[in-house]
């Protein structure tokens, strides 16, 4: 049965952190079950409540352990943003997610072509796969769609969070636990108190760089 497979992002327009991408792969069938998890209805997740993406992701967990579907993210840090910009970025983590899922479902045949007879790839606005995946479609408001994009946009958008939290625990001074990175009035009151962490996307914040 093929795999459709979901690619979103999480983290594009923020100031601080990595930009995060992420694939969600499930067969055609399981589709209604997935809109059913997401409370009856395709969504943006940043139209879903903290709480409901953390008990959404929790259902993802149960139902990869149980093999019926896959899913992963790719980071890519602020460093590597600001050294090549946020399009090579994007490009960097679908590759990295895309090769990760090579290698399970119908990957483990051994090549790429394999998979690729195997799965559609649907990717939410812009963003594109590399051109060796010849069957994918960018769908644009993708995430309100397609349940797999939708899919796709909850999962990283949980895990960039969870990744947040946790740096606000070190950088606390920029209370990354409730923004973000996001370039929020606190966010920037913030960054003109204390200035720039090594979080900071520096070509993002150029105005702010002394």
């Amino acid at each position: 049965m093929k795999l459709i497979i979901g690619i979103d992002e999480a983290g594009r327009g923020s100031l601080a952190g990595p930009l995060t991408l992420s694939i969600f792969a499930a067969p055609q069938n399981l589709r209604n079950k997935l809109i059913k998890i997401l409370g009856g209805k395709i969504k943006d997740s940043k139209k879903i409540s903290p709480e409901n993406r953390e008990k959404i992701y929790k259902e993802f967990l149960r139902l990869r352990k149980a093999n019926q579907i896959d899913f992963n993210v790719a980071h890519t840090t602020n460093i590597i943003i600001d050294r090549r910009g946020i399009s090579y970025a994007t490009k960097l983590g679908i590759k990295k997610c895309l090769n990760k899922l090579e290698h399970t479902n119908c990957g483990k045949e051994g090549s790429p072509s394999s998979f690729e007879k195997c799965g559609v790839i649907r990717l939410d606005g812009l963003l594109k796969a590399p051109e060796k995946y010849k069957n994918q479609k960018t769908i644009i408001g993708g995430d309100e769609k397609n349940i797999f994009i939708a899919c796709a946009s909850v999962v990283a958008k949980v895990r960039r969070d969870r990744l947040m939290c946790r740096y606000a625990k070190k950088f606390s001074q920029y209370s990354f636990e409730i923004h973000k990175g996001y370039g929020t009035a606190l966010h920037y009151k913030l960054l003109k108190k204390h200035g720039l962490s090594i979080l900071h996307r520096r070509s993002f914040l150029k105005k702010l760089i002394k």
